[in-house]
């Protein structure tokens, strides 16, 4: 099993800026992309952002191209995604995702995060 540890959500005033981390822990040998979903209320959850753990791939949702970036740092297990420019629509419960396959929209996802809350305020 792979437990992923998402911490840095909160709340933000409109145009600032927020790191998100998601730290993977236990049986991670056949992990080889990470990434991060959202779910708004009265929205399915969208995929965000994902990275290939071997960096020769990352994805960007429209939502957040230009505003976002992801990373990784394999050494701690752990990807980012930060979000500048933050938008009343960014306003969600972020879940960490990893997977065995390249993370693309509409991928079946080995393992969650529980989430966690990034509201943003005007």
């Amino acid at each position: 099993q792979v437990l992923l540890e998402e911490s840095g959500g909160g709340l933000v005033q409109a145009g600032a800026s927020l790191r998100l981390s998601c730290a993977a822990s236990g049986d991670i040998s056949n992990i080889n992309s990470m990434g991060w979903y959202r779910q708004a209320p009265g929205k399915q959850r969208e995929l965000v952002a994902s990275i290939s753990l071997d960096g020769k791939i990352d994805n960007l949702s429209s939502s957040v191209k230009g505003r976002a970036t992801i990373s990784r740092d394999n050494a701690k297990n752990t990807v980012y995604l930060q979000m500048n420019s933050l938008k009343l629509e960014d306003t969600a419960v972020y879940y960490c995702a990893a997977d065995r396959n390249f993370i693309w929209s509409g991928s079946q996802i080995d393992f969650w995060g529980q989430g966690t809350q990034v509201t943003v305020s005007s």
